[in-house]
């Protein structure tokens, strides 16, 4: 909350206001359908796009990402889900000795699977960000990120399939879901339903209209035409005058209760299954996440502190938790929206909830036109690979190896062996790698202060390979040497020795002390920063003396 005292009132609020509202109307929609990815009722979605977002007001380092729900995690979350609290759990003997599924019963265990999910996921974020973890971005270079990414929009893009053409088909998980699932839409695609199929088709074609329509002319427009909303409540209004659910068999949204639920406490009984995907989608977030607050941090000229961030996605994830939510990260459509409508700080993210019960009526085959339509930027993706082809075979091996793994054996397992490939060619590269001769690069791992100035000097030291007797001056002091000391002319020893007698010091000549994790300097700690400086660019008396006496200065 540092902005918040010196908020520009008169400057920001006008674009603020205007950026909440756009960023909201988006992100009621999206809550909605990505709740539908991540296997829990819709209205758990617009929880989901409200706490987190009141948290992150007051957590968050970056002025321009829209915290929320978002496709990839929502996916990784509703796998978890349908793993733990599948339907053959929840199935009832019916009429004509058939059985049926407790539908009632099955969202209510899976939004107790996904809320305990979420509190595991906020609690190791927290933790990674206390142990100053945000380095871990690192490892998730953007090829990887890509790569996963561009598979989680496949993915996603097929689990939706179903809800277009109406079509009633088992969820799968795993190594091979997505031929799993395409075999059984193809299995019932006899059976689907016209109506929801035209309605679907109608949806993303205007909806990919207006996106379209809304990049030509971002100069002109104050605001972009909100076309998800507009979609929802037009549809929303037909389904409803036309009786469509019960007229037409098209499948609605139902039931959106409406208010705030009481706090509830997770059922941490369930958390040993759940820790290693919790993990992955932890990590995931995180990347998704500071990977768009840099992005916009570079073009704003601000910074913002990995760390903290992570402290603040684990906080907003675990507090929001016992609100049952689902798991949030930076969503890059809405952060987009929310950048280019005048958004400054974090109160244009704001906004109510009341107003979700009038979307009872809604076709699920709309929500899941918004799905698609919002995958088409991370398909554009598909471009990295001539690009990468042309700049970085290794990188483009690193793309292609995230992309087919995480198709192939699941966003889960996709990762670790994208991550572990990544690793791999990274100490390959490591080996191959030589020093540049006379740069050493020094990396302080924590804040500088009384408690540990001598031991940053020490760890220095050792590092440069000097004592406190000998240290090289720089460059233009051995110039100085060269040229005023007139070491052949006035020194009776030979040339050869002086040069032996120069090499012997050390050969560093740069000395980049990297400050990245550094957060707090006190006041010895500066001390002690310069007394180094002053020891590495200027000779030690004894050093000197020692010149003096071999003739090389005067």
């Amino acid at each position: 909350l540092t902005w918040l005292p010196s908020y520009p009132l008169k400057e920001y609020l006008f674009g603020d206001i205007v950026s909440g509202i756009s960023t909201g109307v988006m992100q009621l929609p999206q809550g909605l359908a990505y709740a539908m990815l991540a296997a829990v009722p819709p209205v758990f979605g617009l929880y989901s796009s409200f706490y987190p977002v009141l948290l992150y007001t007051f957590l968050g380092t970056s002025k321009h990402i829209s915290i929320g729900t978002f496709a990839v995690i929502s996916l990784m979350i509703g796998g978890v889900a349908v793993r733990e609290a599948p339907d053959s759990m929840f199935a009832v003997n019916g009429t004509n000795a058939s059985q049926v599924v407790d539908f009632e019963a099955r969202d209510a265990r899976r939004v107790e699977v996904v809320v305990a999910l979420t509190t595991l996921v906020g609690i190791i974020q927290f933790v990674l960000g206390l142990l100053r973890f945000g380095f871990l971005a690192i490892y998730l270079t953007e090829p990887l990120v890509r790569g996963f990414t561009t598979a989680a929009a496949v993915h996603v893009s097929v689990s939706q399939i179903k809800y277009l053409l109406g079509v009633h088909t088992p969820r799968f998980n795993g190594p091979l879901s997505v031929v799993h699932s395409l075999d059984a839409v193809f299995r019932n695609i006899a059976s689907t339903n016209v109506v929801t199929l035209i309605i679907g088709l109608v949806c993303m074609v205007f909806l990919y209209f207006i996106k379209d329509l809304n990049e030509r002319f971002k100069k002109k427009l104050p605001i972009p035409i909100p076309g998800e909303i507009i979609v929802v409540i037009v549809s929303t209004g037909i389904s409803y005058g036309m009786v469509m659910s019960e007229n037409y068999g098209v499948e609605v949204v139902g039931k959106i209760p409406t208010g705030l639920l009481p706090p509830k406490i997770p059922d941490f009984s369930v958390f040993p299954n759940l820790f290693p995907d919790a993990f992955a989608i932890a990590v995931v977030g995180f990347s998704i996440a500071i990977s768009l607050a840099k992005t916009f941090a570079l073009k704003h000229g601000y910074s913002v502190d990995g760390n903290q961030e992570l402290i603040a996605l684990g906080l907003c994830n675990f507090m929001s938790s016992f609100f049952h939510t689902f798991v949030v990260t930076a969503s890059m459509s809405r952060s987009l929206v929310q950048e280019s409508t005048g958004g400054h700080t974090e109160v244009s993210v704001t906004y109510l909830l009341a107003i979700g019960f009038v979307f009872q009526p809604l076709p699920t085959t709309v929500l899941a036109a918004i799905i698609m339509v919002n995958l088409l930027g991370m398909y554009k993706q598909l471009k990295d690979i001539p690009a990468l082809w042309r700049t970085s075979k290794i990188e483009l091996a690193i793309w292609l190896v995230s992309f087919f793994a995480s198709v192939l054996l699941g966003l889960d397992y996709g990762l670790v062996v994208a991550m572990g490939f990544a690793i791999l060619t990274s100490f390959v590269l490591f080996l191959k790698a030589e020093e540049c001769s006379g740069i050493k690069i020094f990396q302080s791992n924590t804040s500088i202060y009384f408690a540990n100035s001598d031991l940053y000097v020490s760890a220095l030291k050792a590092k440069l390979g000097v004592t406190r007797e000998v240290v090289a001056g720089p460059k233009k002091q051995m110039d100085h040497v060269y040229t005023n000391g007139q070491m052949n002319e006035n020194n009776t020893e030979s040339e050869s020795e002086d040069d032996f007698f120069l090499q012997r010091l050390t050969p560093i000549h740069t000395i980049i002390l990297d400050f990245t994790p550094v957060n707090f300097i006190d006041s010895v700690g500066a001390k002690t920063i310069k007394s180094v400086s002053q020891q590495l660019l200027f000779p030690k008396k004894t050093l000197e003396d020692r010149l003096v006496r071999s003739g090389l200065i005067h």
